[in-house]
Parts: C-alpha cells; sequence; structure tokens
C-alpha cells in the first residue's frame, strides 16, 4: 500500500488560498478516480476538487470553513500502487480544472441535502461543470435512473410530493408540523426559512408543535453567507455612510408604465424598475461622484463615463448583484431583458463571472417588501447605493388648475441613497435625488430625446 498525496492545486489566477465549503468524503472513505472529494472556494468562484487516483481517504485538511493554502495537502489517499509515500499529486494549472468551476457557492443545507429521487441533479457526472448559485440548480434525470419506490400510506404520498430537503423533512417531523401545510419558495420547495416563517405566524394561535418549543440551532457561516458578512462588515467599517430620502409621485411614472404595458405586443412587460434605472442613468451625467469607484488604498476616485448597474438580487443562497453593463446605452425593452435575464441567471446558477463583478454604482430593491425606507450599505468600493421603497397610495393636495388644490389619491414611492462621504457631500446626494424626483414625476422626460 502506499500514501498519495493531493495538494490543492492552482484554481485562478493570483489565488493564494480556498476556503472549504463542504466535503464530499470522510476519512475511512473509498474513492474512485475523479470522485468528489471537496467543494472549495475563492473570492470569485467554487471548484469542485476530484480524486486523481482510487484508493482509501486516510486523511482531510480541515473542517468546512477552514483556509487552506494553494499548494498545501488537501487529501491523503492510501492507494494499491508502490508510489513513495512522498509522492504528492501534481498541482494541475488553472485551465485544467476550469470547467470544474462554480460561478457562485451553493448551500450544504439545501443544495447539497437535496431529495435526489424527487430531483437528480444534472451535475453528479464526472468532470462536469456545476453551476449552483441559487434555485434551480436541480435538474430531472434519467427516469430510468431512479429506483422504485414502495406503496406509501396516504400520509407518506403525500409527504413524498412536498418538496425539501432530508434536514427540512427530519426537522419538521422533529417538531410535528405537516410540510403540505408550510407554504414553499417560488419554486416549490420547502426550506429551513419557510418552516420558520410557519412557526412564527402560528405562534400566536396557540400552535405548539408536537407539545416543544424549537430547538437552538448553531450554523457555520459559510461560503457565500461568509463573503457576504465579509464584504459587508468591510463596508460599513471602512465607509463612513450617510443616507438621504426622499418622496416621489410616481402616479404618471404608473400611468406611462400601464400605457407602454398595454402596447409592447412581444416586448417584456415593463416593471418599475427598467423606469428608474432610466432615469438614473439620465441624472449621472450631471452628477458624476455618484457614479464612480474608490480605491482607499490608492486614494484615487475614477468618475465613470458608463453607468455598470449593480442589480442586488436575493438567491437562495444570499444575496448576488450581477451587472447591466452600459445601462445608459439601453431603453426600456432592453433595460426590462436584461434584468430579467440577469435575474434568471443568478438564480439559476448560469451567471457568468464577468456578469457579477465590475459594477459602478447599485440599485437594491426589495418590491412590495420595501418598506418606508430603507439605509442600504454600499457595495464597496463604489460610493453609492440606490434604494427604491415600496409603492402605496395616500390623499394628497395637488393643484386644481385654478389657483386652488384639490384631495387626490396618489401614488407615493420613497428613494433612498446611501453615499460614502469621503466622497459624495450631503448637498451632491440630496441634489442627485431631486433631479431623479423631477424625471420620475414627470415622465415624459425620459422619453424625450
Amino acid at each position: 500500500m502506499a500514501r498519495f498525496t493531493f495538494n490543492l492545486p492552482d484554481i485562478g489566477e493570483g489565488i493564494a488560498e480556498a476556503e472549504i465549503v463542504d466535503w464530499h468524503v470522510k476519512v475511512g472513505d473509498t474513492v474512485d478516480e475523479d470522485d468528489r472529494l471537496a467543494d472549495m472556494m475563492t473570492d470569485k468562484a467554487t471548484v469542485e476538487m476530484e480524486s486523481p487516483v482510487a484508493g482509501k481517504v486516510v486523511e482531510i485538511a480541515g473542517e468546512v470553513g477552514d483556509t487552506i493554502a494553494i499548494g498545501a495537502m488537501l487529501v491523503v489517499i492510501e492507494t494499491e500502487g508502490a508510489a513513495a509515500e512522498a509522492d504528492a499529486a501534481p498541482a494541475p494549472k488553472a485551465e485544467e480544472v476550469e470547467e470544474r468551476i462554480e460561478v457562485e457557492t451553493s448551500d450544504a443545507s439545501d443544495a447539497d441535502d437535496a431529495v435526489a429521487a424527487e430531483k437528480p441533479s444534472p451535475h453528479q457526472g464526472k468532470g462536469r461543470s456545476a453551476l449552483s448559485m441559487s434555485k434551480g440548480a436541480e435538474g430531472v434525470g434519467d427516469v430510468s435512473d431512479v429506483p422504485q419506490t414502495p406503496t406509501l400510506s396516504p400520509e407518506g404520498e403525500r409527504e413524498k410530493k412536498v418538496l425539501a430537503s432530508p434536514a427540512v423533512r427530519a426537522r419538521a417531523r422533529d417538531l410535528g408540523v405537516d410540510l403540505a401545510e408550510v407554504k414553499p419558495a417560488e419554486d416549490g420547495r420547502i426550506r429551513h426559512a419557510d418552516l420558520d416563517a410557519f412557526l412564527s405566524y402560528n405562534a400566536g394561535s396557540g400552535f405548539s408543535p408536537a407539545g416543544r418549543t424549537r430547538a437552538d440551532e448553531e450554523i457555520k457561516v459559510i461560503g457565500l453567507r461568509k463573503r457576504i458578512a465579509q464584504n459587508m462588515a468591510e463596508s460599513k467599517r471602512n465607509i463612513p455612510h450617510f443616507s438621504y430620502v426622499e418622496e416621489c409621485d410616481v402616479t404618471e411614472l404608473e400611468r406611462l408604465r400601464a400605457d407602454l404595458n398595454a402596447n409592447r405586443g412581444n416586448k417584456p412587460k415593463l416593471t418599475m424598475l427598467p423606469l428608474l434605472i432610466a432615469a438614473i442613468c439620465r441624472t449621472l451625467p450631471d452628477f458624476p461622484m455618484i457614479n464612480a469607484r474608490y480605491d482607499d488604498e490608492a486614494g484615487v476616485v475614477t468618475r465613470h463615463g458608463a453607468v455598470h448597474l449593480g442589480m442586488a438580487t436575493q438567491t437562495d443562497r444570499g444575496l448576488m448583484v450581477p451587472v447591466i453593463r452600459d445601462a445608459q446605452a439601453k431603453n426600456l425593452w432592453q433595460l426590462a431583458r436584461e434584468i430579467g435575464r440577469l435575474a434568471e441567471a443568478a438564480r439559476d446558477g448560469s451567471a457568468k463571472s464577468e456578469e457579477l463583478s465590475g459594477s459602478t454604482l447599485t440599485l437594491t430593491s426589495l418590491g412590495p417588501l420595501g418598506g418606508v425606507a430603507t439605509t442600504p450599505v454600499i457595495n464597496r468600493p463604489e460610493v453609492a447605493i440606490i434604494g427604491p421603497n415600496r409603492i402605496i397610495e395616500r390623499p394628497m393636495f395637488v393643484p386644481d388648475g385654478m389657483g386652488g388644490d384639490r384631495i387626490e389619491k396618489r401614488k407615493l414611492m420613497n428613494v433612498s441613497i446611501s453615499c460614502d462621504h469621503r466622497v459624495v457631500d450631503g448637498y451632491d446626494a440630496a441634489s442627485f435625488v431631486q433631479a431623479l424626483k423631477k424625471l420620475l414625476e414627470t415622465p415624459v422626460l425620459l422619453l424625450a430625446d
């Protein structure tokens, strides 16, 4: 028997280390050549590490969440060959592992626990790309490969039809919750957050699952969630934020949107976002300090001419920011198509790395959950982030055309902006939002050349 040491290979230019986000083996496991060993996450990607040899795993480098240097031991495998113990697996070059790169990390509690019998993953083949940033990463495999299951009782049959990971099913059973009564996410799969929402909603109605309270949980922060935590902490630690909020009357903007949608033909349906982005792009040329990036180490502010707009997108595994390139050069329909395409790519895992970087300004929207006002955290090294809030209807005094006022129901939306006070003065931020407000309240200007 011989011991084969597999070192962490060079998985990208300039990458010095990677984080262990998932182990697919443990000490004592037997692996075949090309079996998945671990998923390693760098600043830009998650890479599947596959075994170059067959044998028995006798040592692994660390636990999920640990950071391993490039070239350091990842796994030691006991093989049948005659290789010396000191022989280590040569580190393949970045291009040799390119097809195993994921755009972003997968969540170990949901994606890796997905029910294979319900939705077999298309990424189980050897040496294939496994894009898995968000929901939709699972696929339907060849039904001939799915083993036949025994006949279930009516209760078991109903539970089987519910899409949920084994971890969620086990937790629901422990709590005495029927998963059929829990409202799932948009993709139809029930996750821990959906179970939490069910328990919270029923907390005041006397619902007590199996006579127990929810047990404490310790969840290790790893992968994308860890990256988000680090980025947000760095942003708040290094950037002196200030926020400004203004109320905008978007009644006429909503009428314009309805008219455009009524005559759109085969064009995509317009939401508020394309109109808001168009207004932002028309306003920015007079306020170049908003569309900028600040390299605080070099002490250089770069004011960008083109608007590469980051679009904060919530996915099952965390917040992604796909980028609309040259947003200022796109019309409303092109913006609508790009918004839909990038949002779907972020959620189904098909977004490319270049579509997730290089933004000059970020827009974050919670849609109907937008609240009255928000104070979003800046996407460093940008210097500003804009957040539209929920549209509400309220009575307002409006001119009656005869020198007086009348009360009318109007649609109102607050627009928030957070800025880096090292680069953007409060007066500039307020002036920018007031100019943006004028466009939103007089939307015919958006259609003018």
